[in-house]
């Protein structure tokens, strides 16, 4: 065999290694099947012996909040370690961050927030804010790396950036996610001379199922029945000031009514998890966890951004929560991707997204207005060098 043959034989093994690895049935071994109590496959903090749960978090290398199977064996070294997996997010420069502050008064690390603030202020007003939430079918994803999708604004000096995490479906069912994310709200609330921002320039941004989350934070902030009861600041309120939603689900039931990837109305599917059965079957349920269930003057401006190529969440759910903010006169910027898949990104979105909160926040002028702009274009284009 020539040099050149063994060379590209080494290769081809070290790829295909991970591809027969998570093809194999995995087999739990006697400590993993004691461990599970519950029987489901997973392991919680609290499933482990005393002893060995100061390891969780090394093991946990996804950060979802549970150890699988495979994460155990890897961890033990009977599986080859993914060199993608856990990979840390590159550092931020110019910020103050204080991780992992637990906002509900509890030590689940899933209620837990990050916080940046920029060390060079360009304004003698408080700052606005502008919280993250991340995507992942609320049952995987996490807070970890959401304070680098604010860096652009993190960088202009005029906002302090958070990434907060909730629990996922596989620990707690809707609503409780919601009322995770209203009691973070009302954390920065509590907060905000301490850290020396407005309680009332709060912007949420989410993607996915965090698209999903942000809309509901943005229709229900007048709704003190869906407040919940977590936190020590019960007084304040989670209303938020400005939502930008990026390809969220609005109306769970009509999900398989425009082609798709997934069937949504499956009991195993992401939303039926969520609210704790087959979405079809639970109505009343599925329609408490729709944001356009609860539409209506009292909402916060949107800007909404979706694909018109998305397979997980189609665009139909932008556009009709669109429509409906249009109906009752509440600001609703939607920016279509033609062409765009489920996460689309790209810097001109960035730049809308700031425009957007500079408006409402600032007061700076801004030319927004529903538009549609290529995927392509998006692609093309690289993030400017310089923040105004």
């Amino acid at each position: 065999m020539t040099r050149q043959l063994r060379i590209l034989a080494l290769a081809c093994g070290s790829l295909l290694l991970p591809m027969l690895s998570s093809a194999q049935e995995l087999k739990p071994d006697r400590r993993f099947t004691e461990w599970d109590s519950n029987k489901d496959g997973k392991l919680t903090r609290e499933e482990l012996p005393e002893r060995n749960r100061k390891n969780f978090g090394r093991v946990d290398t996804d950060k979802d909040g549970f150890i699988s199977l495979r994460e155990h064996l890897t961890f033990l070294g009977r599986l080859p370690r993914n060199r993608n997996q856990a990979r840390q997010p590159r550092a931020l420069q110019g910020v103050r961050i204080e991780k992992n502050i637990a906002y509900a008064g509890t030590d689940n690390p899933r209620q837990t927030l990050d916080l940046a603030l920029p060390e060079k202020r360009t304004t003698d007003k408080p700052l606005a804010v502008i919280a993250y939430i991340h995507g992942g079918g609320w049952r995987q994803g996490s807070k970890e790396g959401g304070l680098n999708r604010l860096n652009l604004y993190l960088k202009t000096g005029r906002y302090a950036g958070v990434s907060i995490g909730y629990r996922l479906s596989g620990e707690a069912k809707w609503p409780q996610q919601l009322y995770d994310c209203k009691a973070a709200i009302r954390w920065l609330k509590a907060n905000s001379k301490k850290y020396g921002f407005d309680p009332k320039r709060i912007a949420v941004y989410g993607t996915s199922a965090g698209g999903h989350l942000v809309a509901m934070l943005g229709v229900t902030g007048h709704r003190k029945d869906l407040e919940g009861e977590l936190g020590p600041y019960k007084d304040y309120s989670g209303r938020v000031a400005a939502v930008i939603d990026y390809f969220g689900p609005s109306q769970f039931l009509l999900m398989n009514s425009k082609p798709g990837r997934m069937d949504h109305d499956a009991a195993d599917s992401p939303e039926s998890l969520l609210i704790g059965g087959p979405i079809q079957e639970n109505k009343e349920k599925t329609l408490h966890a729709a944001p356009m269930s609860y539409i209506s003057k009292k909402a916060c401006p949107f800007l909404i951004i979706h694909g018109t190529k998305d397979v997980l969440v189609p665009v139909h759910q932008s556009e009709i929560l669109d429509k409906a903010l249009d109906k009752v006169e509440v600001e609703s910027i939607f920016i279509r991707v033609e062409g765009g898949g489920h996460g689309v990104r790209g810097a001109p979105l960035d730049q809308a997204g700031l425009a957007f909160l500079d408006k409402h926040f600032w007061g700076k002028e801004a030319q927004l207005a529903d538009k549609t702009v290529q995927n392509s274009e998006l692609r093309a284009r690289r993030p400017e060098k310089k923040s105004k």
